[in-house]
């Protein structure tokens, strides 16, 4: 897992984070959501240390990130993968390339033992007959895929996702959350998606932070959000009037099983939602 303690970051006059504190889980979809502004993209840009904390700590499965000199952290780093909001793919490679960039950089093993990893990932993420394409022969949704093959082939602990349903249709976007969340369960990864998307909150939440001002406003489930209190987290998630219907719904449907008990008794004092209801 990865745990924030009291991180806190700002820039000249502005403070970005101010003192956040959560734990990334393994096995699970970890999301950061909120709006423009409130300090996630800073904090995830923190989490795998292209930016350093003022204050605070950040570790890896109980190791001090924030104190570790360039060579400690090459380590860490070397378990994670990185799933960028433009997929961020070379051109000038094929599909087959691409994935086989991290091994060709960190990878030990043969030509062709790195070549069978490739096309282990390729076909996992259903683009075993996209290999010999270039980036430009390829739809915004198996570059996507592309970039997740990418980002697992080193077998990673630790996923990042930055917008990884950006600029994708619906359909194409639930594709890329499941194939997200079936490797996460899959290979017991600690995922960390950076995210705008609802249909991703809904979906795919087993753990969300909510971000407001630089603070952490809000943690838990995609299940506790419907039953949750906090005014801020409702005015963010169910901002429209089709979304607020959906909700009352979904509370409807929840009391009428008996399962309300069961997911209201989730939303523990220690939440922002439950601090500032």
């Amino acid at each position: 897992m990865i745990e924030l303690q009291d991180i806190k970051k700002g820039f000249g006059d502005k403070e970005i984070l101010k003192g956040v504190s959560a734990v990334m889980e393994s096995g699970k979809v970890n999301l950061i959501i909120g709006s423009s502004g409130s300090g996630k993209t800073v904090m995830m840009k923190c989490m795998v240390g292209l930016i350093e904390v003022d204050a605070g700590i950040i570790k890896y499965d109980g190791q001090n990130f924030s104190g570790m000199d360039n060579q400690q952290r090459k380590e860490i780093r070397q378990k994670i993968g990185m799933l960028f909001q433009g997929s961020a793919l070379f051109d000038s490679m094929t599909v087959e390339q691409n994935v086989m960039f991290p091994l060709d950089m960190f990878g030990t093993g043969s030509y062709r033992d790195k070549k069978k990893r490739v096309a282990e990932c390729l076909e996992r993420v259903n683009l075993k007959d996209a290999a010999k394409k270039f980036p430009a022969e390829i739809s915004g949704g198996m570059k996507k895929r592309v970039g997740i093959a990418r980002a697992i082939v080193l077998n990673p602990k630790y996923l990042f996702c930055d917008e990884p349903n950006s600029g994708l249709d619906p359909q194409t976007s639930l594709l890329i959350d499941q194939l997200i969340k079936e490797l996460t369960l899959e290979y017991n990864i600690t995922t960390v998606i950076n995210t705008h998307d609802m249909n991703t909150v809904m979906e795919s939440g087993d753990h969300i932070v909510y971000m407001y001002q630089g603070q952490k406003q809000w943690e838990g489930t995609n299940k506790d959000i419907v039953f949750s209190n906090d005014q801020l987290l409702n005015d963010f998630i169910f901002a429209s009037e089709f979304l607020r219907e959906a909700k009352e719904m979904r509370q409807t449907e929840l009391y009428s099983s008996g399962k309300w008990k069961e997911e209201t008794k989730r939303e523990a004092p220690g939440n922002g939602g439950e601090q500032k209801k």
